[in-house]
């Protein structure tokens, strides 16, 4: 069984930075893929970013976050990073933290096991 806790949201003025960290624990975080999905209020759930697992450079994002964000993996950690550039109002929603053994779906459907989830919230 694997243990996810995001930390890192808070309360960022637009155009700002925030980075949030995912810690693993309780598996072989190096096997796993990881992403991260964020849902604001009154929406649905929605894919943001995902990075292959082990050693692997692979990266994709959604296009509402693409050249903003980026995601990152610390093997030796057991953590993965959202780092969050040019932060706007609508980037406001829980971020949640994904983990599965064979892939991170931008529908989140099938994931193996989910954090709880931090707050971001951006002021205009």
């Amino acid at each position: 069984q694997v243990q996810l806790v995001e930390s890192g949201g808070g309360l960022v003025q637009a155009g700002g930075s925030l980075r949030l960290s995912c810690a693993a624990s309780g598996g072989t975080f190096s096997s796993y893929h990881m992403g991260w999905f964020r849902q604001a209020p009154g929406k649905e759930r929605e894919f943001v970013a995902r990075i292959g697992r082990g050693d692997s450079t692979y990266t994709y994002y959604a296009d509402s976050v693409k050249g903003r964000f980026t995601i990152s993996r610390d093997n030796t950690r057991n953590t993965v990073y959202l780092q969050m550039n040019s932060l706007k109002p609508e980037d406001t929603a829980v971020y949640y933290c994904a983990a599965d053994l064979w892939a991170i779906l931008v529908t989140g459907y099938g994931i193996d096991y989910w954090g709880k989830g931090t707050l971001v919230t951006v002021s205009s």
